[in-house]
C-alpha cells in the first residue's frame, strides 16, 4: 500500500474516532495494549486519546502477559526459590503481586492509573494487601473490582480490609470502591466473528474446512445459548454461586458493607436467618440440624414455591427492593462505572424491569443450600416453601403404624384404627442415586427405572448404556448373546 493511501486511512480514522460518541462505544472493546499502541503511532492520536476523558476508564488485565503467575507456590521445598535471586526483604506479598504491582508502576508513570474506574482482575495472582491498597489509596479512583477466581488471595484478610474500610468513622468520600465482584465465575472471553467459509476448497483439505466450519458454529452456538438465557440471579435458576464453599465470615462482612459496598451475591432471606422479613413467623424444623450462623450468604436463585407460587420472605424485586439488596450481575458493564448499571438486569431477558402490563418483574427469591436442603429438586428447579411443607423429621419417616387392642373393644378399636391415616411421611425431596443430587418424587420416577431382566434398580442418567427397560449390564449382555447367535 502507497504511502498515500497509509495517510488517508490514518486520516479517515482519526476523523472517525474524532467523535467522541464512537471513541466512547469503541475503547471498552480495545485492550490497554491496543490504547496505547495506537496513541503511540502519533502525536495526534497521543492527544485524542490522553485529553479525551473516558478513554481509560476501564482497565482489564486478565489477558495481559506480563500480569500472569503461574507459579503455585514458594514453600515446595525450596524448589521455586532455589534458582531465583531474591531481595532477603522481599515479603509473600510482594512475591505473588509482583506482576500486578510493576503493571500499576507503569500505569501510574504514564498518568493513567488515575483514570481506572473499572478495574478487572480475574483469575490472575491478587493479594489481599493489593486489594487494601486499592481500597485506601486516595489517588485511585476505582469504583468497581473484579476479582474472581483469582490466585493467592486471603479472604479472611480481605474480609478485614473491606470491614475496615466501611467503618462507620472512616473518612468522607472513602472507600471509593463501590462494587466488588468476587464470587461468581469470570466473564467468558467474547468469540471472534464467525467467517465465511472459502468458496474453493482443495479436496484433500476439504474434511479439514468443514471441521472447522462446524466447530466454528457450534461456538457461537453455544455463546447465543448462554446469552439467552439471561442474568444471573433474575432468570436463572438454581445454583449461581458454584463455589463448593463459602468462607466463613462473608456474610458479617456483607452487612457491614451494606451501605458503601455492593458484592455480585446477596444475603439468604430465608427465615432462619435474622435478616430475613419471615424471621420467626414461619417454622424453620428441619431433620437435619446444623450449626450455622445468624445470617447467610444465597447462593441459589430460586422462583415461587412449586405450591404457593411465592415465599415466606418474599421476592427480591428489582425496582421495588431497596438497592442495597441487589446483586451486582455479569457480565460487567462496558460503557459505565456505576452501580446502577452494574445491578440493571438485562431488560430484553425474560422480561422488562418495570411493572408494566405484559411483562413479568425481575425477580427472584436468594438462598443458602441450608435453607433448601430437602426442599429443592436439582433436577427440575422447583422446591416448597416453609409454609407448605415441613420436612420431616426422623421420628415421622421412621414412625410405625401400630395400635393395642384390648379385651373388651378391640375388634371396633381396631376397624376403626385401620381407617385412621398412616403417621409415616413421604417426603417431596429424597436421594435415590448416589451420583444425583435430592430430586423431586417425578423427577426419581423419569430417572429411576427397574430392569425387567434382573429386576434391580438403575438411574438412566448416570448408568451409561442403560435403556428405559435394562440396565447397563443386562443391556450390554444382551448385545453380546446377540452376536454371540
Amino acid at each position: 500500500m502507497a504511502s498515500g493511501d497509509i495517510q488517508q486511512h490514518t486520516r479517515d480514522l482519526l476523523d472517525t474516532l474524532s467523535n467522541s460518541l464512537v471513541l466512547h462505544q469503541t475503547v471498552p472493546y480495545l485492550p490497554v495494549s491496543s490504547l496505547l499502541n495506537l496513541a503511540a503511532a502519533s502525536r495526534s492520536f497521543r492527544d485524542l486519546l490522553r485529553h479525551t476523558p473516558g478513554v481509560f476508564r476501564q482497565l482489564d488485565l486478565t489477558h495481559v502477559k506480563t500480569a500472569q503467575f503461574d507459579i503455585d507456590g514458594i514453600d515446595h521445598g525450596g524448589e521455586v526459590w532455589r534458582n531465583v535471586q531474591l531481595d532477603e526483604n522481599l515479603t509473600e506479598d510482594d512475591f505473588y503481586s509482583g506482576p500486578l504491582r510493576g503493571i500499576f508502576h507503569n500505569l501510574r508513570r504514564r498518568h493513567i492509573l488515575e483514570d481506572v474506574q473499572t478495574l478487572v482482575l480475574d483469575g490472575l495472582s491478587v493479594t489481599a494487601e493489593f486489594c487494601n491498597d486499592i481500597l485506601v489509596d486516595p489517588s485511585l479512583r476505582v469504583r468497581i473490582l473484579s476479582i474472581r477466581e483469582v490466585k493467592n488471595l486471603n479472604e479472611h484478610r480481605l474480609m478485614q480490609s473491606l470491614r475496615y474500610a466501611c467503618r462507620p468513622t472512616r473518612p468522607e468520600d472513602m472507600p471509593r470502591l463501590r462494587g466488588l465482584y468476587v464470587f461468581g465465575k469470570k466473564d467468558a472471553p467474547a468469540l471472534p466473528a464467525a467467517k465465511a467459509p472459502a468458496k474453493q476448497v482443495a479436496p484433500t483439505t476439504r474434511g479439514a474446512h468443514i471441521s472447522s466450519g462446524w466447530n466454528n458454529k457450534s461456538q457461537h452456538a453455544l455463546k447465543a445459548s448462554i446469552q439467552s438465557e439471561g442474568d444471573d440471579w433474575y432468570q436463572r435458576r438454581g445454583r449461581i454461586i458454584g463455589k463448593p464453599a463459602i468462607a466463613e465470615g462473608w456474610a458479617e462482612t456483607l452487612l457491614d458493607c451494606r451501605d458503601v459496598i455492593r458484592f455480585d451475591a446477596v444475603l439468604c432471606t430465608g427465615p432462619r436467618h435474622q435478616n430475613s422479613p419471615a424471621h420467626g413467623k414461619v417454622p424453620v424444623a428441619s431433620a437435619r440440624t446444623t450449626a450455622e450462623g445468624p445470617w447467610g450468604v444465597a447462593t441459589f436463585a430460586l422462583g415461587g414455591c412449586a405450591s404457593c407460587g411465592s415465599a415466606p420472605e418474599g421476592f427480591t424485586v428489582y425496582g421495588e427492593t431497596p438497592a442495597e439488596d441487589l446483586p451486582l450481575l455479569s457480565p460487567i458493564p462496558r460503557h459505565a462505572s456505576t452501580i446502577k448499571a452494574a445491578t440493571r438486569p438485562n431488560a430484553n431477558a425474560g422480561g422488562g424491569a418495570g411493572a408494566g402490563e405484559g411483562k413479568e418483574k425481575h425477580r427472584f427469591v436468594p438462598r443458602c443450600l441450608e435453607c433448601i436442603r430437602e426442599r429443592y429438586c436439582f433436577s427440575c428447579d422447583q422446591w416448597w416453601c416453609e409454609s407448605c411443607y415441613q420436612v420431616p423429621s426422623r421420628d415421622e419417616l421412621t414412625a410405625q403404624h401400630v395400635h393395642i387392642v384390648d379385651e373388651t373393644s378391640g375388634l371396633m378399636d381396631h376397624e376403626l384404627a385401620a381407617l385412621e391415616p398412616p403417621k409415616v411421611k413421604t417426603p417431596k425431596i429424597t436421594r435415590s442415586c448416589w451420583e444425583c443430587e435430592h430430586n423431586c418424587l417425578d423427577c426419581i420416577a423419569t430417572t429411576q427405572k427397574r430392569c425387567r431382566a434382573c429386576g434391580g434398580g438403575y438411574c438412566i442418567i448416570h448408568y451409561e448404556g442403560s435403556t428405559n427397560t435394562l440396565c447397563d449390564w443386562c443391556s450390554t449382555r444382551g448385545r453380546q448373546f446377540r452376536g454371540w447367535h
